[in-house]
């Protein structure tokens, strides 16, 4: 799967969890120094990270025979390197959202028949409820394929004869994604010969499965199951439609399974005395829309505390060629005290986590993203002051402060040309993001450095509110190398 939130080993898994530091090690150099021996001596290239972590983890996957690789596609489908694998068990593609255009295309049609690329033929093929047309693009991809696709049924459809199933994973957008998951381990027990038993490990599992990817080895082909979006449901399309796939009695090990799921940095509650984290990696319009509406539902809807202030932060930053304007007037509504902005960097000094470098994006790049960010947010609270009755009395903010590297001063846009609530600042790093959003508040972060608490009026009433307030509720989103730099200092265990 990708990305890693924490550390790289996160993307290499079995039986659930990230293979050990010596394992990753051995399987590391064992990779390299093989790719280094055989390559083409004239245009001696080796291949890139994400390639060459793919090929790794399917050298990992073949050396210690795993029963069943689940495989996630890294951007696309076509021309993804995942792609290499030419039979796999099944395929299933998650709702579509626009994201990576300037790859992808900048239409769901042209982003559906890049994801309907793992299509293949004679395969099983599974999604679930689109929007006619891309689910059109899909459907004439399985022909051209000769790929049998199908819809999933909706999770309620799953729930006859049963008690209604709980998801480990918050938020409504999720029930698609477990329709989906609960389609392809089905199909997967099928071809095992298991339908209608819970399913095990059992020796010689590899010899009922029929075709397979490498070597023998099953894969489920997998696409995005992270960012959904409800989509009503429909089955009927110009032409033939795609035919729905019945409904299945679940197993006892399938309830058990959807109920426990846990899946870091996706409507991840992370509670801390009186500061609450609110993390989800969306990055789309479509999962930010998803996201908006778990936040809305898990923090806003809570009761205000009865002894003292509530204080909501979001806390944002986005990379790529997204559309921020159109991520950040999504959040809006969720009317937010403060806005931070800060890179995914998770000290000012990139070498502090190797595994979370990023040598495509320099630190000023990042902070000019950031100040463009931060502005825009600015410009979307103007265009609300006077239309709605929710603003609540102005802080009037200041001049422009200058990046200190010394200091690590904060960033603050210029002034307004009239009050505003909601003031928006720039952080140089996540540290001190987190460390000014907290205020010594938090026992997994230390306070902020006396040299960071600086006299602008924004920052130290802000500051002064953080510290009283009997509930600090905090949202962590627009990057899923945000949140994973945010889990690093809110979950030290993570990073062992």
């Amino acid at each position: 799967s990708s990305p890693h939130l924490v550390q790289v080993r996160e993307r290499i898994r079995i039986n659930g969890q990230p293979i050990s530091k010596d394992l990753f090690n051995k399987y590391f150099w064992l990779v390299y120094n093989r790719l280094e021996e055989t390559k083409d001596p004239v245009h001696a290239s080796m291949p890139a990270y994400f390639r060459f972590l793919t090929i790794m983890a399917f050298h990992v996957f073949l050396q210690e025979k795993v029963d069943l690789a689940v495989v996630e596609v890294g951007i696309g489908g076509t021309y993804d390197c995942t792609n290499i694998i030419r039979t796999p068990v099944v395929c299933g593609i998650s709702s579509l959202g626009i994201d990576h255009t300037s790859i992808l295309g900048d239409t769901m049609e042209k982003i559906a028949w890049q994801k309907g690329g793992i299509f293949k033929p004679g395969v099983p093929a599974f999604t679930v409820a689109q929007p006619e047309r891309p689910l059109e693009v899909l459907r004439e991809r399985a022909q051209e394929r000769k790929c049998p696709l199908y819809l999933c049924p909706e999770l309620d459809d799953f729930e006859e004869g049963c008690r209604a199933l709980e998801l480990g994973l918050a938020g409504a957008h999720q029930r698609s994604n477990a329709a989906l998951a609960l389609q392809l381990a089905w199909t997967w027990l099928q071809r095992r010969g298991c339908q209608g038993k819970a399913g095990g490990r059992g020796q010689g599992a590899r010899l009922h499965l029929g075709p397979s990817g490498l070597s023998g080895m099953p894969v489920l082909s997998c696409l995005g199951l992270g960012d959904l979006k409800e989509v009503p449901p429909s089955s009927e399309l110009v032409g033939r439609p795609v035919p729905l796939a019945p409904a299945f009695q679940l197993t006892d090990a399938m309830i058990q399974g959807l109920r426990d799921t846990e899946w870091l940095g996706r409507t991840q509650v992370l509670s801390h005395g009186p500061v609450t984290w609110y993390l989800d990696g969306a990055h789309t319009t479509s999962s930010i829309q998803a996201c908006v509406r778990w936040f809305r539902q898990a923090a806003l809807n809570q009761d205000k505390p009865q002894d003292g202030s509530e204080v909501r932060v979001l806390l944002f930053n986005a990379t790529g060629d997204r559309d921020t304007a159109a991520l950040l007037k999504l959040l809006v509504p969720c009317h937010f005290d403060y806005a931070v902005f800060c890179p995914n960097f998770t000290e000012v000094s990139v070498a502090s986590n190797t595994d979370q470098q990023n040598f495509n994006v320099t630190l000023e790049n990042a902070l000019t993203r950031c100040l463009e960010n931060q502005r825009t947010w600015t410009r979307l609270l103007e265009e609300k002051v006077g239309q709605d009755p929710w603003l609540p009395s102005a802080l009037r903010m200041g001049g422009l402060l200058q990046p200190s590297p010394a200091r690590g001063s904060l960033l603050l846009v210029p002034p307004a040309p009239r009050p505003l609530n909601s003031p928006a600042l720039v952080f140089p790093c996540l540290a001190q993001a987190l460390r000014w959003v907290a205020q010594g508040r938090d026992p997994h972060l230390a306070a902020p450095a006396a040299s960071g608490a600086h006299p602008h009026p924004a920052a130290s009433s802000g500051a002064v509110l953080l510290r009283e307030a009997a509930a600090v509720r905090v949202l962590v989103t627009g990057s899923l190398h945000l949140v994973g730099g945010a889990l690093r200092l809110l979950d030290p265990a993570l990073s062992q």
